[in-house]
């Protein structure tokens, strides 16, 4: 398992002590897009490690063994901020991602693992639901390469039935991103009869088109049945495909269909010719049209984040 620790001195500052740190082998070398973040350094490697906890208790975490567990109740082992740096410097890693649970319940150990890594000249991505107080986001902000957020609905009703968090709080976190300067997309996991209305995208692509922007990718991934919401089906290509639409109409440029291998939806289009240039057909990219930021065809910025 994947498990680590953060505790807090008596005198109330926080301090990172990393006491049940552990990472898969198989999870040391995992592309960047996998997080998925399509708009970082497609095809970069990253050094991926987690904790045990959460500060939602969604009904349909795929990672629920880790994001429901305690910390105990996990196999772990001692690893050091600056050992995930020279380990990750070590499988060639080019970024350390937090993931798989959620990176806030362990803010102070992630923000000392990304300062170690940015000395041994590797950025940070933060895999994250987003639901943060400001004041830690910003002291994480300052050492982090990109932030995906999982925005699972717009709507306060679902965050607050299915997930445990609050919509308004998620959308502060985005808005404080953007102020920060840090690259950030989104996904949004779509789940037949609880967040996938046209109501719902069309409220989203007006509030990120509003304060936001155009160029901030969003994700909308496949539902499989998980953890305690078995008796859905399985969504639908054509409701993520429809999702896309109604913010590609409302001006965002860089929509995705997610957990659909090989669907045109995964490729990354230039905003301006319409030719692809990064080509995906699942985790492999097939082609990459992109020198320093830009559209090799027609010399278009493409938005993202292209060097650590």
């Amino acid at each position: 398992m994947i498990v680590a620790a953060v505790v807090f001195e008596k005198t109330g500052k926080a301090r990172s002590i990393p006491l049940f740190t552990a990472v898969w082998q198989a999870m040391r070398r995992i592309p960047s897009k996998k997080k998925p973040f399509y708009h970082v350094m497609p095809g970069a490697s990253t050094f991926s490690i987690a904790t045990a906890g959460c500060n939602m208790w969604c009904k349909f975490c795929q990672n629920h063994t880790l994001s429901q567990a305690k910390p105990e109740e996990l196999r772990a082992v001692y690893l050091p901020p600056e050992k995930v740096a020279l380990e990750a410097r070590l499988y060639d890693a080019r970024f350390i991602a937090f993931t798989y649970n959620e990176p806030t319940v362990f803010n102070e150990f992630a923000r000392d693992c990304a300062e170690a890594g940015k000395k041994e000249g590797m950025g940070s991505l933060v895999v994250s639901n987003g639901f943060i107080n400001p004041a830690p986001l910003d002291r994480l902000c300052e050492v982090i390469s990109a932030y995906k957020v999982d925005l699972k609905a717009f709507s306060e009703e679902f965050y607050e039935k299915i997930t445990g968090g609050r919509l308004k709080e998620v959308l502060a976190t985005i808005k404080r991103l953007k102020q920060n300067g840090i690259w950030t997309e989104i996904v949004h996991l779509t789940i037949p009869t609880l967040n996938d209305r046209d109501s719902g995208f069309e409220k989203m692509a007006e509030w990120l088109m509003g304060e936001i922007g155009p160029d901030i990718p969003v994700h909308f991934t496949r539902f499989r049945p998980m953890y305690k919401l078995m008796n859905l089906p399985v969504t639908p290509v054509a409701t993520l495909v429809r999702a896309r639409n109604i913010l590609m109409d409302k001006g965002l440029r860089y929509v995705y269909v997610g957990n659909v291998p090989g669907h045109e939806s995964e490729s990354t289009y230039c905003p301006s010719c319409g030719k692809v240039v990064i080509g995906r057909i699942g985790y492999t990219i097939s082609e990459y049209k992109v020198n320093e930021g830009k559209c090799t065809f027609c010399g278009e910025k493409i938005a993202g984040v292209w060097s650590v």
